[in-house]
């Protein structure tokens, strides 16, 4: 059943402070103080799911039981129909040690070049993975796919 958020915190699972700025920005209008992972010194947890809603579940719990606060956690990918649905979960691995999605998008050309995928957009079509989960602090996860 849907819960009601009224906590007075929520915590976004990310070390990644543009992405904690966007949910600032989108959510500020309703009186919720917005904190980060990394306001809060909180450590990754390592991403061990097989999908994307495990990945994001796995985030949010880990978050709420270290913060006992509501934690809001996604996980996204882009798979890419020629490349057999990679990088899919493994997008951000895609993306080198930095994490700049720029090297993703070069590496997913490379790899198009290299099997001689033809450069039209229906040959390099793709889709877009985002699965949020919201954890509360007695553990309960809800999840959304987009």
């Amino acid at each position: 059943m849907p819960r009601r958020f009224t906590l007075p915190k929520l915590v976004v699972a990310t070390h990644n402070r543009g992405k904690a700025g966007e949910i600032r920005s989108m959510l500020g209008c309703f009186g919720v103080e917005i904190l980060s992972a990394a306001d809060l010194g909180l450590p990754a947890p390592p991403e061990t799911g097989t999908t994307f809603e495990d990945n994001a579940t796995i985030k949010a719990l880990a978050a709420t039981r270290a913060s006992g606060l509501a934690v809001l956690a996604d996980d996204s990918g882009l798979s890419v129909h020629a490349l057999d649905g990679q990088p899919g979960l493994y997008t951000a691995d895609w993306e080198g040690p930095t994490r700049d999605a720029m090297v993703g998008m070069r590496r997913i050309q490379d790899e198009l070049l290299e099997r001689g995928v033809p450069d039209t957009d229906q040959a390099r079509a793709a889709t877009f993975h985002c699965v949020l989960a919201l954890a509360w602090p007695d553990g309960f996860p809800d999840r959304t796919a987009y």
